[in-house]
């Protein structure tokens, strides 16, 4: 239990955290150049560490594991930044994007079977308000901005709930540092060549770019979506989904920190209702855990009587 709680306040912390290195890499260069040496960066770390420790895979794993990072990386990122690029409000997209654990319920349901009862869907709706109090004061894009750009971070969230389910499914048994390895470079391949095709591959020569790509690659790559696939392992498609509603009020935190930004009260409202959301929503009904105890302890081999000596 102690590990799981570790695992999701990592998680927490370093998915808010690629919000934070989007903001430092904006100030020197464009999404795309950004996103192109992130994974430049992560996945000729990650293939020196797979030739090094001689790694092996099936091909239908690498295949999965390469789907798995052109949804939950590619897609997802790139249109996330797109919808930034084109006057998308953060706080907009972060709205969108926090339908997730709602979404990922409904299609879990029918995809992996998993349940949620009336006091769970209590606690998905409550998240939702409180991610909307959150970022409330950051719904406005900029003029001209079209239409369509709207429906890029639901696209964004769609590529991540699809490739959820598509891990879950597959209950894959890649150790989560080889499926990094091939997910990142696929990814890389991606960026690359998005980059490449629209002129955008050079970096920019300032200090300034390089400590961005370094932090999103240590704490958003690394860190985020090693800490996202290991909590999905260890729990469901529902526990990962909804930690996801604590990613606004944390990135709230962390650019109060990092840049000075003002919290104001609304936003700790906001904090709160998501805060007693995901309790709400991950909390394991007493008689029903304790009854799942003694059923496994009555039908485990050891509860026998010891034989007669």
């Amino acid at each position: 239990m102690g590990r799981n709680v570790i695992a999701g306040a990592g998680f927490v912390l370093f998915w808010s955290s690629g919000f934070v290195g989007a903001t430092l890499g904006s100030r020197s260069s464009g999404a795309v150049t950004l996103l192109a040496w992130r994974f430049i960066v992560a996945g000729l770390l990650l293939g020196a560490w797979w030739v090094f420790r001689r790694r092996s895979m099936r091909p239908r794993d690498v295949a999965v594991q390469a789907g798995l990072g052109v949804l939950s990386q590619g897609a997802y990122l790139y249109f996330v930044y797109a919808a930034a690029d084109l006057g998308v409000a953060p706080g907009t997209s972060a709205l969108i994007a926090a339908l997730q654990p709602i979404v990922a319920v409904v299609l879990g349901q029918f995809v992996l079977g998993e349940r949620a009862g009336p006091l769970r869907w209590a606690g998905l709706v409550a998240g939702l308000a409180g991610v909307a109090l959150v970022v409330g004061g950051d719904l406005s894009g900029r003029p001209g901005t079209p239409v369509l750009a709207y429906g890029m971070p639901f696209l964004a969230m769609l590529a991540l709930v699809a490739a959820t389910l598509v891990e879950r499914r597959t209950a894959s048994d890649v150790p989560l540092a080889d499926g990094l390895v091939v997910q990142c470079v696929t990814s890389m391949v991606l960026f690359t060549g998005i980059a490449a095709a629209t002129g955008q591959l050079v970096p920019p020569r300032v200090p300034d770019f390089w400590f961005a790509i370094g932090w999103v690659v240590l704490f958003s790559t690394f860190g985020g979506y090693g800490c996202y696939w290991l909590v999905l392992r260890r729990s469901s498609v529902t526990t990962v989904s909804t930690l996801l509603y604590l990613t606004p009020p944390t990135t709230m935190v962390l650019a109060w920190i990092m840049f000075g930004d003002t919290i104001t009260l609304r936003g700790l409202l906001g904090l709160v209702v998501c805060l007693a959301a995901v309790v709400l929503v991950l909390r394991r009904p007493r008689k029903l855990s304790e009854g799942r105890e003694m059923m496994t302890a009555c039908s485990s081999p050891t509860s026998s009587p010891p034989p007669p000596r």
